[in-house]
Order: structure tokens, then sequence, then C-alpha cells
């Protein structure tokens, strides 16, 4: 459990430094290109969900995030997967919508600003990086868990047919 907690915490604080210093350094700049029209670092305040849907709906996000939070959290207290890619994956959702929660309660609204240009994507933050790690991270060890279930019944079923 220390282990999802010293991620939680370190995905919250490096998303809240991050947004200190895109609000500090890049609300008087219009971009700062980090890599000329591939990777630049653009201040934006969104209002919206995840990449910007549904702008102004503020307490519906509130709501959902808190609820979100709560069931990721209580599965990962009641179930203690044993799989560290597991505690890692829940940890890094539960952390960026901590991150983001930060901002809606105090701001309003979600700092984002990185702007990957190369595939003309939605300015987005570290927390967003978090929850979308975090996601896939998880989709893969659902799909592992069940290859490694499925080949463990294959081999019951092939080990009892020689009896």
């Amino acid at each position: 459990m220390i282990f999802s907690i010293i991620i939680i915490i370190l995905s919250v604080v490096l998303d809240q430094v991050s947004k200190y210093l895109a609000a500090t350094y890049l609300t008087t700049v219009d971009t700062f290109p980090l890599i000329e029209n591939v990777l630049h670092f653009t201040y934006v305040e969104n209002r919206g969900a995840a990449f910007g849907m549904l702008a102004n709906n503020r307490w519906v996000f509130m709501i959902a995030s808190v609820v979100g939070i709560l069931a990721i959290a209580g599965w990962l207290v009641v179930t203690k997967p044993k799989s560290r890619w597991a505690q890692c994956a829940l940890a890094l959702i539960i952390g960026g919508g901590i991150g983001n929660m930060i901002d809606r309660v105090r701001l309003e609204y979600v700092i984002d600003f990185i702007d990957c240009r190369f595939i003309d994507f939605y300015v987005f933050n570290i927390a967003d990086s978090c929850v979308c790690v975090g996601c896939a991270m998880v989709v893969l060890w659902v799909i592992i868990e069940e290859v490694k279930e499925y080949k463990k019944k294959k081999a019951a079923a092939d080990g009892g047919a020689d009896e």
C-alpha cells in the first residue's frame, strides 16, 4: 500500500509543480516551442473534461471525478493487488484525478500546457498523462492476467486428458 501512496503523492506533486511553472512562465507568451512544430508548451485554461470536452460543466466533472477516485481507491484498498504493475496503474489514475481535482476546486478550471503539435492533439497536462498511462497499464494488466488464466486452464485441461 505504501508503494501506491508514494506513486499517488509523486503524481500529484509533479502535476501541481508543473502547473505552477506553466502558470508562472507561460501566461505571458503565446507558446514556447521545445521542439518547433513537434512539442510546445502552451498555457491553456481548460474548463471542460479531458481534452476540453463538454466545457463549463465543472460540477458534473467534480462529482464524477470524486466517485471515480473513491471507487478506484476502494478497489485498490479492498483487493490489494499483488502486482506492482497494477498498484502503479491504479495509483497513477488516482494521482492524476486528484491533480486535476485540485485545479477544479481551486481555480474552477484545469491548467493544461503540453502541446503535441506533431499529431495535432489537444493541449494536456501531467495529471491527464497519469490517468491515460494508468488506464493503458490497467488494460494491459487485465489482458496479461486473462492470457495467464487461459493458459493455466488449457494446461489443466490438457493434463487431465492424459490421465
